[in-house]
């Protein structure tokens, strides 16, 4: 078993494989002969979502450049056989025996190729359509940089995606119980560990006190960073860590961020799992990958990935 401080060995959407060959970007001579390689594959990507094709093992759809259809172009890399990959955001066009899927349904079931490649095309989308227009004069910005950059004509800004930072937490006390949580939105049995957006001019170590002391008035010690994965639903990167506190000490949750919490030690959570009183993360998620390392390994009825 791993040790507790350990980093996390696996990550749904941490696992891309293929070389980002960011000093091609602006290599317009190499992006042309790239595309005109017939060897070259194209991820069509709408909305978030691309075409796979396999139930037990879905994979992705890659079609050759002659065969994708028109839209912004996004390069996303070249694999250790020297196949260069792109993302096309366009409508997905049909295929038989193809489906449309997100992250949240194929993300954790893709290999470390296919996940990288719709992690990447995702973000890269969604920054795209939400960022068409100069922070600084208003007027519409184009794209640069084969999909990395936004250029405003006008003042010759550069604009480059956006990426918010989020630290996620698992809480334990000197009985090494895990603290669980219920947000407002979420359906009655749901609990998970706590989470929150870092702010400007603050650490990862900061954030982390702050949001446990926002959220249910607990202070912090002993925070240990466990790992990190991309969270391009829309643009957040989840930073995760284990810390300690006081169990004796009362919850003071904040009701707009926290219904309820309440901890618990290994025994009390497999019953509650197994009795359907509580529904954990999604494996895709590293909550569920934090919850899993405090535990042990996986709980019952959750996948083991």
């Amino acid at each position: 078993m791993p040790e507790p401080y350990e980093t996390l060995e696996w990550l749904a959407l941490a696992r891309g494989d293929i070389d980002r060959v960011a000093e091609r970007r602006r290599d317009d001579a190499w992006l042309s002969e790239a595309w005109a390689d017939p060897a070259t594959r194209v991820l069509v990507v709408e909305r978030g979502k691309a075409l796979v094709q396999g139930d037990e093992k879905p994979r992705l759809l890659l079609l050759p450049p002659a065969a994708a259809p028109q839209g912004e172009r996004y390069l996303l890399g070249v694999d250790d056989d020297g196949v260069a990959y792109f993302a096309v955001a366009a409508p997905l066009p049909v295929v038989e025996g193809a489906r449309a899927a997100g992250l949240r349904h194929v993300g954790a079931v893709l290999d470390d190729r296919d996940s990288g490649l719709l992690t990447h095309a995702v973000a890269l989308e969604h920054w795209h359509s939400t960022h068409r227009y100069c922070p600084s004069c208003g007027g519409p910005t184009e794209l640069a940089a084969a999909g990395h950059v936004r250029v405003c004509p006008a003042d010759g800004s550069e604009h480059f995606p956006r990426v918010d930072p989020a630290v996620i937490m698992l809480l334990r006390d000197e009985r090494d119980r895990v603290l669980l949580a219920r947000g407002p939105a979420w359906p009655e049995n749901r609990r998970s560990i706590l989470a929150g957006f870092v702010e400007p001019g603050e650490s990862l170590e900061q954030a982390v006190a702050r949001e446990v002391r926002e959220e249910v008035g607990l202070p912090v010690r002993d925070v240990r960073y466990l790992g990190s994965q991309p969270w391009p639903l829309p643009r957040s990167l989840m930073v995760g860590f284990f810390a300690r506190t006081d169990g004796d000490l009362p919850l003071r949750t904040d009701p707009e961020e926290i219904l309820d919490a309440a901890w618990y030690t290994r025994e009390e959570l497999r019953a509650a799992v197994e009795a359907g009183e509580v529904l954990l993360p999604p494996p895709l998620s590293i909550a569920a990958q934090l919850i899993k390392r405090w535990y042990g390994g996986p709980l019952p009825g959750t996948s083991d990935f």
